[in-house]
Parts: C-alpha cells; sequence; structure tokens
C-alpha cells in the first residue's frame, strides 16, 4: 500500500487486549518503583543496623544516604545495557527481565545479615543489592514507555503513558502507606528487632507475582515488524543515538529534568518542608504528602488523554502556566490551615500531572529501531544529574530565601513553557524518521 493511503486508515480503537497490555505493565511498574524506593523510608533505621554500632548517627545516616543514591547512580549504566538488549533482541525480554532482577534483589534484602551477625560484609551485601535495584530501574521506567507506545494505537500513546506513569506514582504512594503502617503496628524496637524486613518481603513476593503476570504480554508489533523486515539496527544503538539524533536527546533531557524536579519537589521534598518550614507534624505533613500523590496519579493519567487531543506544543504551554500558579500559591499559603493544606495539595498535585505527558514527546524524539537506548539515555543520565542535584541545589537555596523552593519551580514552569513553544514550532515529532505514527498505521491498515 502507498505511504499516501496508509494515513487515510481508520484509527484502530483500544482493545482488550490493548488495555491488558496496559494494565499488567503499570501493576509491574507501580510495584518496581515500590521496591525502589521503600529503602529510603526506612533509612534509620537500615542505618543502625548495617553500619558499626560505635559511629555517630549522623555518619550512619550519611553512608545509608549513599547507599540510597548508589542506586540513582548506577541507572544509567543499567539502563544502557538493559536498552541496548531491547533493541537488538526484543522489548519484552528485557521488560520481563527488569522487574525479576528488582523482586529478587529486594527479596535479598528482606533475608539480610545485620553488622552484629556478619560484620562489614552487610553494608558490602546491602550496597551490591542496591546497585542491582538501580540496574532495574534503569531499565523499567524507559522500558515500559516504549513498549506501551508500540503496542497501542497512535492516536492513544499519550494515555497510554500517562495511565503508565500513574502507576509508577502508585509504586510512591504504596510505599509510603506501608511505611506509616509499619511504623503504626509495631514498636520501634519490633521495627528494629524484624518488622523493617517485612516491606521488602512484600515487594519481592509482589514482584515475582509480577514476572509471572508479564509472561502473559506479547512483543510489541512495531518490534516485529522491524523484525520481520530485517530492519533491526546491526551496530551498537546508542553510537547511532549520539551520531543521528542529538536534538531529540537534548529535547528528551529538558523533558527529564521537568519531570524530575516536580516530582523530587513537590512529593519527595515537601514533607520535610511542611514540618521545618510551615510547622505541621510528622503525621500531618505525611498525609498531606499522601493525599497530594493521590490527585497527581489522577492529574498523570488526565494529561496523558489530554495531550492525545490538542497536541504537546499547546499542551505545555497551557499546563505550565497552571502549574506556575498551582505551586506558587501551595507554598505561599500551605501554613494558613490544615484545610487549605491539603486542597492546595489536591490542586498542585493535578497540576504536577504534566509529568504524565512528558514520554508522549520522548517516544517520538526517537525513531524505532533506536527508541529504547535514546529514551534510557536521556532519561537515566538527565534524572541522575538533575533528580540527584535538584535537593541539593534548593536545600542550599533556603537559608538565603524561604521560598526558594517555590522560586525554583517558578523557574521549571519557564522551562516547560519554553518547551511548549518549540514543540509548537516544530511539532510532536523531534525527528523526522519513520516511527510509531508511519509503522501503526501501517499495521492497522493489514488488518
Amino acid at each position: 500500500m502507498s505511504p499516501v493511503s496508509a494515513p487515510t486508515a481508520a484509527p484502530r480503537r483500544l482493545t482488550s487486549q490493548d488495555f491488558r497490555t496496559l494494565g499488567l505493565s503499570a501493576l509491574g511498574g507501580a510495584l518496581e518503583f515500590y521496591d525502589f524506593i521503600i529503602f529510603v523510608f526506612f533509612a534509620t533505621v537500615i542505618g543502625k543496623l548495617f553500619f558499626p554500632p560505635d559511629i555517630p548517627d549522623w555518619t550512619a545516616t550519611i553512608q545509608t544516604f549513599g547507599v540510597f543514591a548508589a542506586g540513582y547512580l548506577i541507572r544509567p549504566l543499567g539502563g544502557l545495557v538493559l536498552a541496548h538488549f531491547g533493541d537488538r533482541f526484543g522489548r519484552k525480554r528485557v521488560f520481563a527481565f527488569s522487574i525479576m532482577l528488582m523482586a529478587l534483589s529486594t527479596l535479598g534484602m528482606a533475608a539480610l545479615p545485620t553488622y552484629a551477625s556478619i560484620g562489614v560484609a552487610a553494608p558490602v551485601l546491602l550496597i551490591v543489592l542496591r546497585l542491582l535495584q538501580g540496574i532495574a530501574i534503569g531499565g523499567e521506567v524507559p522500558g515500559a514507555w516504549t513498549f506501551v507506545a508500540e503496542h497501542v494505537p497512535f492516536r492513544k500513546v499519550g494515555f497510554a503513558c500517562g495511565f503508565l506513569c500513574s502507576g509508577l506514582t502508585l509504586g510512591i504512594l504504596l510505599g509510603s502507606g506501608i511505611a506509616a503502617a509499619i511504623n503504626t503496628v509495631f514498636s520501634p524496637e519490633e521495627v528494629a528487632g524484624y518488622a523493617w524486613r517485612l516491606p521488602f518481603l512484600l515487594g519481592g513476593v509482589f514482584g515475582l507475582i509480577a514476572v509471572f503476570l508479564r509472561r502473559w504480554l506479547q512483543e510489541t508489533p512495531i518490534f516485529m515488524e522491524m523484525k520481520q523486515s530485517r530492519s533491526l539496527i546491526t551496530e551498537v544503538p546508542l553510537v547511532s543515538v549520539l551520531r543521528d539524533h542529538v536534538r531529540g536527546v537534548i529535547v528528551s533531557m529538558v523533558m527529564t529534568w521537568i519531570l524530575s524536579a516536580g516530582i523530587v519537589v513537590t512529593t519527595l521534598m515537601t514533607a520535610t518542608f511542611l514540618q521545618k518550614l510551615y510547622g505541621y507534624s510528622a503525621q500531618q505533613s505525611l498525609a498531606a504528602t499522601s493525599f497530594g500523590t493521590l490527585f497527581l496519579i489522577f492529574g498523570t493519567a488526565a494529561a496523558g488523554a489530554i495531550v492525545d487531543k490538542v497536541g504537546s506544543g499547546r499542551f505545555f504551554t497551557v499546563s505550565s502556566i497552571f502549574f506556575a500558579v498551582a505551586t506558587f500559591a501551595f507554598y505561599t499559603y500551605a501554613a494558613t490551615s490544615m484545610t487549605v493544606l491539603l486542597v492546595l495539595y489536591a490542586i498542585m498535585g493535578l497540576s504536577v500531572g504534566l509529568v504524565g505527558a512528558v514520554p508522549y514527546v520522548m517516544v517520538r524524539a526517537f525513531p524505532a529501531r533506536v527508541r529504547f537506548s535514546g529514551l534510557s539515555f536521556a532519561y537515566n543520565v538527565s534524572y541522575a544529574i538533575f533528580g540527584g542535584l535538584t535537593p541539593f541545589v534548593v536545600s542550599s537555596m533556603l537559608p538565603i530565601n524561604p521560598m526558594a523552593h517555590a522560586y525554583y519551580l517558578l523557574f521549571i514552569a519557564a522551562l516547560t513553557f519554553g518547551v511548549g513553544i518549540y514543540l509548537m514550532l516544530h511539532g510532536d515529532s523531534v525527528e523526522a524518521e519513520v516511527g510509531i505514527e508511519e509503522l501503526t498505521n501501517r499495521l492497522s491498515t493489514a488488518k
């Protein structure tokens, strides 16, 4: 069939198979994100159990967060290795492997002997398992975006990626909820004795269940099309990405900066802000953060559905203004009362949901032959840089200006607005090569 007639085919609707693919992908992503972040909720206990008892508490805390950071630092390497195999041999295999690696390493943490039992080997093994978690998560997010984007109809890619982002956010909410439940049900002595292992055990078991469920997923039609037509890349995919798709890398790294800043500041750091800057108790702060995260889940799904309708340029231009107003209003009036805090957090959560449309742009930034590698390189390197530097930069600015976090988010909103204008001028597809649209139209027409 001619290239002219292919786009005229009636757009395919989401089928029950598509919804099953989305559901299993989002569920696995939620459990994998839960496994990755549950560590931070028990950092204090882990620091006391896995490092020498005679060192100061602050030293143990720094070392524990160093172990946590190691998982972030290894993400780019892990993501690139897994993406390489994903572009060469198939998305499904890597997609299943990443969650199996996460499940096994999390189970390993649940069974790990402490410093009192095996001495210095305990923190060494802890670091090894944390590195394995980082490798797994490095391949999960870009792999999941690639997987669902290449399964669903072209005009539903935004919805699919937004729905998947909701699943990842659910993993964060699940982690904080289970951590709160453990600390409520068990005494501090029981948590230190054995109960800290329970969330890791749950995460590992649930992860193995997700591995089993992912067996029912099928390889993406686009990868199968490339395999049958013998158009799979033969060189190292990353070489092609860095040589031929620099513009896609830059746009994707900026989009990841927006995503990481929005999530890190408004979700992960705000509980501390509410206690230190606004006078709320730890329980009130965690409750408010969970409430805002719930609305973030809805916001990411809505953003994906909307961007399918209006395009990425208009979406990010308008949503950046909503994001700027909502975040600045939250940090300006959060101290008014608990009721005002919750209302403003709900609105801010919805506005931060714009990150659910980020993968809509990123999956279009690279042609199918190198999509997994391009996504993985841009996402993991950018997240390691900006996700890691954001807490340091914001915390360093707070002594200078107590609204530094709000001004940083205003900068991110301005950056988002600029990206929206750029996309309006250049279109949703950063790359001109054949990608999701033509292949999906061809497959839909063939059916």
